[in-house]
């Protein structure tokens, strides 16, 4: 059977967004295996050596309220070309770091060109899919993406038994920089010029104001962006945890982080099976219970030991397979209503994800005692608060249509 000219343009569309949305993972994840090699070439410790994710997180979440409303204004292309050449050029300047606090300050600058991708990726699925067809639009997304974390860590692992750490981020400006003729040569304007807003900064922090004032995207935001924390926890904690704690090497620990990540994959595509019969506010009631009490096993497995690695790994492995489920859902639910504001609601969303995933990572590092216990304490924290704004404010509130300028 053929495809139809539809569905191969809905195919190329995913792929690209998929590649634009993956500056975020691939960035974070290829370099982890490389973090304690990192901190011995660069003289930190391990603390230090994480606030590279922490800022990453900071310059994610501070970049998309910029880009979100920029594009509402001038549309989709021109902010995304931008971002991706900055990041590029930023990427090279990573690869060049002399000491572990310009490595900090260069991936606060890397994460700014980056995160277009990511924001303005939902921007555009918004602009052409209604609410249920973006759910599924997001798991498509979330499979192309997904190939990051699987393939990042294992790259870089490779990478790591030939060369130093410097190559991963000379792989990552090559790939920036195939992303600039990607969206310059095949992705279209998908915000007509009728279609755009004229706000100014002060309309737009108005329109920011009324966003966090809905109860309704508020609830699903702080439920997605929660769940995001936890695995951010589990990003920026498992380096240590796993290749300094229980002896894993580098590149063993790149297969585990690619099973992790094929379990979210797996989840996400099992999410566009299960939105043709149920509700997103349904399966969301499931999946952040499943994720609360696998939190909880894996804290207790921290605690005592039981089980050693294993008895680890497997409520990590439903954990992190979870948010391929959550994070398409709080998605798709909180941005349906804003459709003229798209972009600041995706900036918002990604803001507040990265927001607490930069708190989630800080406190894993500030907390490390060289055992496990921090990184689990704080997904377990982060699962349980999603489940809580979930029940208590998204599931308690009427969807609220913005009124803009």
């Amino acid at each position: 059977m053929t495809s139809t000219p539809r569905q191969r343009s809905t195919a190329q569309l995913a792929l690209i967004l998929g590649a634009l949305t993956a500056f975020g993972p691939l960035s974070i994840d290829m370099y982890l295996p490389g973090l304690p090699a990192i901190a011995a070439d660069l003289g930190a410790d391990a603390a230090a050596i994480q606030l590279t994710l922490s800022a990453f997180f900071i310059g994610m979440a501070a970049g998309q309220t910029l880009y979100g409303p920029l594009s509402d204004r001038i549309g989709r292309r021109a902010p995304l070309i931008v971002g991706c050449v900055f990041y590029t050029l930023a990427t090279i300047a990573c690869a060049l770091a002399p000491t572990a606090e310009s490595l900090v300050v260069l991936r606060f600058a890397q994460a700014l060109g980056g995160c277009a991708g990511m924001v303005i990726a939902r921007s555009v699925v918004r602009d052409l899919f209604d609410a249920r067809e973006s759910a599924r639009m997001y798991s498509i997304l979330m499979l192309v993406m997904g190939l990051a974390p699987i393939t990042a860590p294992l790259i870089g692992g490779q990478l790591l038994t030939i060369f130093d750490w410097r190559a991963i981020f000379w792989i990552l400006a090559v790939y920036g920089a195939m992303c600039v003729v990607l969206v310059a040569w095949l992705l279209p304007e998908t915000l007509p010029a009728e279609h755009r807003s004229r706000a100014g900064v002060r309309e737009v922090a108005g329109v920011y104001g009324r966003l966090l004032l809905d109860r309704h995207f508020l609830g699903y935001a702080l439920a997605g962006g929660l769940a995001f924390a936890g695995m951010f926890a589990y990003i920026s904690g498992s380096p240590f945890v796993l290749i300094e704690l229980y002896g894993v090497s580098p590149q063993h620990y790149g297969w585990i982080f690619g099973l992790n990540a094929l379990g979210l994959i797996s989840a996400s595509q099992v999410n566009r099976r299960l939105l043709l019969q149920y509700r997103s506010e349904v399966i969301l009631s499931v999946a952040l219970l499943l994720v609360a009490g696998a939190a909880l096993v894996l804290v207790a497995a921290a605690a005592s030991g039981f089980g050693g690695l294993i008895g680890l790994l497997i409520p990590l492995f439903v954990c992190i397979s979870s948010v391929g489920l959550v994070g398409p859902n709080t998605a798709a639910v909180a941005m349906a209503p804003h459709g003229r504001a798209a972009g600041s609601a995706s900036a918002l969303l990604g803001t507040l994800q990265f927001v607490v995933g930069a708190i989630a990572g800080v406190l894993v590092g500030v907390t490390h005692n060289g055992t496990a216990l921090p990184m689990a304490a704080v997904i377990a924290g982060c699962s349980i608060a999603a489940l809580i704004a979930f029940q208590g404010l998204a599931l308690r509130a009427a969807p609220a249509v913005l009124q803009e300028a």
